[in-house]
């Protein structure tokens, strides 16, 4: 077996890192080959005693003077620099310096330097920050190998620089496994006091479970057999508690003789749990987009299956059991419209009509809604400030919303219990738990007694189609739709439970101006009664040749000629082929031109033209003009009329 010091200078001189000696006065004391390389010294003879910072890039050497002070002052510092060396190519360095002390006396600076340019070009975004934090891990893995290999000071010193390093557990085991040397770092991370964990076998950092499947002893075959291990997984601290852990574990041999093990750990934790988080923010995006784009879809093939529909039932003949089945098909589809509009809504593709909206007002006037609808087992409690507090968001999604929530709470009750709905105003400050904007906060409460959700559930309480409800007795995008409506209206839904312990839902609200009224509800759509003097001559355009077969005989069965057309070109050429068009109508998201683009093209020849646009989703851009006639789809041919009359009348 080497001696210590023997090690230390085979692993100093083999080092791919440069690992140098600073005088105080700035001389360069020693310097191992690797740094020799780095500066583009021919030899050690070549550099000696040579003033370092002369080899640092001009505008550093202050920084660089300012830290090289600090280090022999006693402290231990991390820093980056550039370096021209001695053939002027520069690059950026990043060095780790800590005291040393000299057999003089004096103090001096012992740093462990690398090339750090590609990372710090790579430096930007998720990703390569992920790569940047991996490469440090084996950046420090490299400068505890090239301690051990290369340092030619006293084992005193060795042990010095190892325990200056606090953010890494950085420890030797024999050949068995057992703990021979312990540093500060290790002490923070895993908790035990060197004289508690020296001589004790490495695998008590290990649960019950890994123990009994061999993964300790496995871990170090490994590293034997491959010269080096890297691995994660959860370890243990003394008082418990778990950690998740960067393992690395580097076999150290003499003349092909195992003697032990350097090992290095690192706690991870937070890392891990940022990068959880990021991927299920793009697992939750993508679903969206689908989401979105599947209910655009469905709302065609609905609103070609709707139209058909109502055109077919005024024209059969009154036979009640013919009827029945139609109106089984009506109610179906219209189910198929609703479980689209949750899917937009958490998609945020939803039409919303925002309008300031009094908190208690709309509670209070559902309160006979949801006293019938959840039964006489569930009690309704509320609480309201004096003040009015009124949000902008859509007051028919919000009922819509809260008596999802509330039937939720009722099912998570099936002995009966308490719903308390409350609203509470909030002044947001940057920085705050629930991570909104900073602003003035409304908070819509709907709080219950039941049976909680564990940690499990609560994780995928949003997400779409995810239900606990037996089978055909939710689909599973109710909270996702409560979700998508806070979130488009600027706020958010917070949920809070504990299995056993009830739920509580926080829908979070921009709030708006006091002095703003509050729309009315209720009131009668304008023209609503009226219709067109005249038939009319449509020009209908949409890309999908269902919608628009069904569109086409929506307005011939009110009267009017259509002019139908599957693509934006299609209908630029009718508008200059046929000056007698009265009125168009188009869908929005249409490939190549959208509908506001054929407006936009239309508008510019024919000003005077009326155009209805019809849409299955909130897509729109801000400020599209508001003499622009609005369909959601699925419409009906009432509504068709009623716009086409309010369009053509205005």
């Amino acid at each position: 077996m080497y001696a210590s010091g023997e090690l230390m200078r085979a692993m100093t001189e083999t080092s791919p890192e440069c690992i140098k000696v600073v005088a105080r006065d700035g001389r360069l004391l020693q310097m191992n080959p690797a740094g020799l390389a780095m500066i583009g010294a021919d030899s050690w003879q070549s550099v000696e005693h040579a003033s370092t910072v002369e080899l640092v890039a001009p505008e550093h050497r202050d920084m660089w003077r300012a830290n090289h002070e600090r280090v022999c002052a006693g402290e231990t510092l991390l820093w980056e620099f550039d370096l021209v060396g001695l053939k002027g190519v520069r690059r950026n360095m990043e060095t780790h310096a800590s005291p040393l002390l000299l057999s003089d006396g004096t103090t001096a600076q012992l740093a462990f330097t690398r090339d750090v340019t590609e990372r710090n070009r790579l430096r930007g975004t998720q990703q390569q920050l992920t790569v940047e934090l991996e490469e440090r891990v084996q950046g420090r893995t490299r400068e505890l190998e090239a301690a051990l290999r290369r340092l030619q000071e006293s084992e005193r010193s060795f042990e010095l620089l190892v325990d200056s390093v606090t953010d890494y557990a950085l420890y030797m085991l024999d050949p068995t496994g057992r703990v021979v040397s312990w540093n500060s770092g290790a002490r923070r991370i895993k908790g035990y006091e060197a004289a508690e964990i020296i001589g004790k076998n490495f695998e008590c950092f290990y649960s019950e479970q890994d123990r009994a499947a061999g993964v300790p002893a496995t871990g170090l075959r490994t590293a034997a057999r491959e010269g080096r291990l890297e691995t994660e997984g959860w370890r243990y601290r003394k008082d418990g508690t778990r950690f998740w852990a960067n393992v690395i574990i580097d076999a150290i041999t003499t003349d092909g003789n195992l003697v032990g093990y350097a090992k290095i750990t690192r706690d991870i934790t937070e890392r891990r749990a940022a990068d959880t988080r990021l991927r299920q923010a793009q697992k939750m995006e993508a679903v969206g987009q689908f989401t979105g784009g599947a209910a655009h879809d469905f709302n065609n093939l609905l609103m070609a299956i709707l139209g058909s529909l109502e055109i077919l039932r005024k024209r059969l003949p009154n036979d009640p059991r013919l009827l029945s089945l139609l109106d089984n098909a009506v109610q179906g589809a219209k189910r198929g419209s609703t479980l689209t509009q949750r899917m937009l809504a958490f998609a945020r593709r939803q039409e919303l009509k925002h309008e300031a909206v009094d908190l208690a007002h709309l509670v209070n006037n559902m309160l006979e809604l949801l006293e019938r609808s959840l039964g006489p087992t569930i009690n309704i409690e509320t609480r309201f400030p004096h003040e009015l507090v009124r949000v902008r968001t859509d007051a028919n999604q919000l009922e819509t919303a809260l008596l999802n929530l509330a039937i939720n709470s009722r099912d998570a009750m099936p002995h009966g219990g308490t719903i308390t709905i409350s609203v509470a105003e909030h002044s947001i400050a940057a920085g705050h738990a629930t991570s909104l904007a900073p602003g003035a906060y409304a908070c819509l409460t709907v709080a219950d007694t039941g049976q909680g959700m564990d940690e499990a559930t609560l994780a995928r309480a949003t997400e779409p189609f995810f239900t606990t409800k037996g089978i055909g007795k939710g689909t599973g995008l109710g909270l996702s739709m409560v979700d998508g409506l806070t979130a488009q209206s600027g706020g958010k839904l917070i949920i809070q439970s504990i299995a056993g312990r009830g739920t509580t839902m926080e829908l979070w609200f921009p709030t708006t101006m006091k002095t703003e009224r509050a729309s009315e509800r209720g009131s009668t759509a304008p023209h609503e009664g009226a219709r067109p003097e005249r038939p009319l001559c449509v020009l209908a355009v949409d890309d999908d040749s269902l919608v628009l077969a069904n569109v086409a005989v929506m307005l011939e069965d009110l009267g009017h000629k259509v002019i139908a057309v599957g693509s934006g070109a299609r209908a630029i050429e009718e508008i200059e082929a046929m000056p007698g068009i009265d009125l168009l109508i188009t869908d929005h998201a249409m490939p190549v031109m959208t509908g506001l683009q054929l407006i936009e093209i239309i508008r510019a020849r024919r000003p005077e033209l009326p155009v209805i646009l019809a849409t299955g989703y909130a897509e729109l851009p801000h400020g599209v003009s508001a003499s622009i006639g609005r369909l959601s789809k699925p419409f009906t041919q009432r509504a068709l009329a009623q716009v086409l009359a309010a369009t053509v009348i205005n």
